[in-house]
């Protein structure tokens, strides 16, 4: 016999489609969304009516739904242990961190009872108290959406206050690279006074790797013979191979040395733990005082690698994937980098003209209808 095809009601729900095991959701008389277990859908209609009808009456639930609320803390907890499995080791870490912040607020909140208008409240209170820039703003209001989406993978919450919050606009970032001036300082100042870490910064200026991407490294992405390198854990979430040139072969020949382990051991080995470095903290920051190099920081690298591509004349659909970008937007900002270049550029139309402005080489034809061709001498 035909299973019986059942209207959908709103509140009355099968949690595995098609196993005939129906559930509710009402809003208790606390304002709190709730989820019951009923049975068959008719059961499910009666228990709904219920429940409702003791919502409004402001009657206490049962013992067995009086369970305590989940709160924020607890859906970061969960965030944080999925970012473990899907992201990075700087990814998480820094994920961490902005959670430490966010739970002072929000840690004991029930997480249904936060709403998306207290988000963005404090996302406004925080960005004008502490001056971010757009992007950082969004990577905050990500955070919120992250630790509630996985919530609701989890079958904890019902709801992504942070969903539909829109995202401020970011400017096309600030593009600082390094002169050949200041490449040799810089080098300098690591040689002189943290010589093992040399490598580190010319792998980066050469391949133009995230920081993330660098330090969390293993042996087995390295592949010598074709000389190439191998991500398989991005921003975006593709997998990438990036092409080794000469320096980047050599920095990677140095940091091997007699002493790495080969396998899955770390490029980048905290010599305390063993484990990956989280990036270049402490060094490269006195390095770029003693260099007197200013207004520069590590993620700086890309820039560098990303504008000598483009005055090398690569076309910006191989920066990009190069950098690791799915678009074209983010490479756009290199197409006016560097003014000399484009006035090289178009000096070369001089040899195009003669001193009284007709083409060297060619003589001007009128066409029947009055254009311009070119015909050879």
């Amino acid at each position: 016999m035909a299973k019986r095809e059942v209207a959908p009601q709103r509140g009355i729900y099968e949690k595995v489609k098609g196993s005939g095991i129906w559930w509710i959701r009402w809003t208790d008389a606390e304002g709190r969304k709730r989820r019951e277990k009923a049975g068959s859908h008719g059961v499910a209609e009666k228990l709904l009516i219920k429940r409702r009808g003791e919502a409004l009456e402001g009657t206490k639930l049962p013992d067995n739904l009086r369970a305590k609320s989940v709160t924020f803390a607890d859906l970061s907890k969960d965030a944080l242990a999925h970012s473990g499995t899907e992201n990075s080791q700087k990814q998480t870490y820094e994920l961490g961190l902005r959670i430490d912040q966010l739970l002072p607020a929000f840690g004991s909140r029930p997480a249904d009872s936060i709403r998306k208008n207290e988000i963005v409240a404090w996302l406004a209170e925080q960005a004008d108290e502490r001056d971010w820039a757009a992007t950082t703003r969004n990577r905050w209001q990500a955070t919120f959406s992250l630790i509630f989406r996985v919530g609701m993978d989890n079958e904890k919450i019902e709801r992504n206050p942070a969903a539909r919050i829109r995202r401020k606009t970011e400017g096309g970032g600030r593009v600082r690279f390094l002169s050949e001036a200041e490449e040799k300082s810089l080098c300098a100042a690591i040689k002189g006074r943290f010589p093992e870490f040399l490598p580190h910064f010319l792998l980066s200026l050469h391949t133009g790797m995230r920081m993330s991407e660098q330090y969390g490294l293993h042996w087995s992405q390295i592949d010598f013979e074709r000389r190439q390198l191998h991500l398989l854990k991005t921003k975006n979430g593709d997998p990438r191979v990036i092409p080794l040139n000469s320096v980047a072969l050599v920095a990677l020949g140095q940091l091997q040395g007699k002493d790495a382990k080969p396998g899955t051991s770390p490029v980048f080995p905290s010599a305390r733990t063993g484990d990956s470095l989280q990036g270049s903290r402490g060094w490269f920051s006195t390095a770029l005082d003693d260099a007197k190099v200013l207004d520069y920081t590590w993620h700086c690298n890309r820039h560098t690698f990303a504008s000598r591509l483009v005055m090398a004349g690569v076309d910006l659909r191989t920066v990009a994937e190069l950098l690791g970008h799915r678009t074209l937007q983010m490479v756009m900002r290199y197409s006016h980098l560097a003014p000399e270049h484009q006035t090289s550029a178009v000096d070369r139309l001089v040899n195009f003209s003669g001193q009284n402005g007709h083409q060297s080489g060619h003589r001007s034809v009128r066409g029947k209808k009055g254009g311009n061709t070119q015909t050879s001498k």
